[in-house]
């Protein structure tokens, strides 16, 4: 347990316009353990999907540009040719994409598309890869899984199609499993169950899942660590516990604060002031001190590194510049 599946370091990913080229994941590292499940959070805009995308070797290389190093399995998927990452994607890892109702095909039954990856990598003949697709769905919890294999995408509801996706994007038993908002558009029960579902699979298969979310409750329930991103950069990794407990940067803070507590009466949900910057559009300082309580002359100026600390959390603030929070420690924050 020791090894990593996936091993992200210094991964910049940027979009090329006529005149300029524009980072929107800027420098970021993270790592995710076999049977691992990693929440990454932030508000939309911050780079999460794009992230997944660039892990997947799915950024358009005319209008994108991915530098860095994604390893995966030791193997750096930056330098890997389409040719090789076609034998990757969907194989040995997959992605459950965020709109299940965009994600299907409609010209084609739910079978078709079910076992097409196992007809590719697996070289199964039909018989047996729609006896596969049959078995997940019915893993997936679906019913009826030996006619829906002849059903269209359009005849089946959001969180139909939703566990199609997860049997999809399981069917060939990845070893890494990227989930981008798996439970958007769904209500909150058909939420609870596909969470449930990728628990159990996840605990099954020993498959690592790297969880895309914007809601901490979703953190909260499935993940054991968790990277938490704005405008393009982490500004703070660690435990679930460590960092609901005792958050340390103040867009971490923000985040939390912004989620209501059904035991206390308030007049005016608290939210974050501001809006995410687009990127590119700060070149100097913080990417968080327009919108931070806690801003300093040096927040301007200057970029803060990554803190770490003994209990492995890690801060990008100029609050935790010695690991410790001394020079500009502010107890509100802890």
């Amino acid at each position: 347990m020791n090894s990593r599946i996936i091993d992200v370091k210094g991964l910049r990913t940027s979009f090329l316009t006529d005149d300029d080229e524009i980072p929107v994941v800027n420098n970021i590292d993270f790592h995710i353990k076999p049977g691992e499940v990693l929440g990454i959070v932030g508000e939309s805009g911050c780079g999460k999907s794009v992230t997944a995308l660039s892990v997947m070797g799915l950024v358009p290389t005319a209008t994108g540009k991915v530098e860095g190093e994604i390893l995966f399995k030791g193997e750096n998927l930056v330098q890997a040719s389409e040719a090789r990452m076609r034998k990757i994607r969907g194989n040995e890892i997959a992605m459950i994409f965020q709109e299940p109702m965009t994600s299907l095909n409609p010209v084609f039954t739910i079978g078709e598309q079910l076992i097409e990856s196992l007809r590719i990598h697996r070289k199964w003949n039909k018989k047996k890869a729609l006896a596969k697709a049959v078995e997940m769905l019915k893993l997936v919890g679906l019913p009826r899984a030996e006619e829906l294999v002849n059903e269209y995408p359009h005849q089946l509801s959001g969180g139909m199609r939703q566990r199609v996706m997860i049997a999809m994007a399981m069917i060939c038993e990845p070893q890494l499993l990227i989930a981008d908002e798996p439970t958007t558009a769904l209500d909150v029960t058909i939420q609870a169950q596909i969470l449930e579902l990728m628990k159990k699979l996840n605990k099954e298969t020993d498959t690592a899942i790297m969880m895309i979310t914007h809601d901490l409750g979703v953190v909260a329930e499935m993940c054991e660590r968790v990277v938490v991103m704005y405008a393009g950069k982490v500004v703070e990794e660690g435990n679930v516990k460590t960092i609901f407990q005792n958050p340390k940067h103040p867009y971490t803070v923000g985040l939390i604060q912004s989620v209501p507590d059904m035991r206390v009466r308030v007049d005016r949900l608290y939210s974050i002031p501001g809006n995410v910057p687009k990127p590119g559009a700060l070149k100097l300082g913080c990417q968080f001190a327009p919108r931070c309580a806690h801003v300093h002359e040096r927040c301007l100026s200057e970029d803060p590194h990554l803190s770490a600390f003994k209990n492995g959390q890690q801060v990008r603030c100029w609050l935790y510049e010695d690991g410790k929070g001394a020079t500009f420690h502010d107890s509100s924050l802890s």
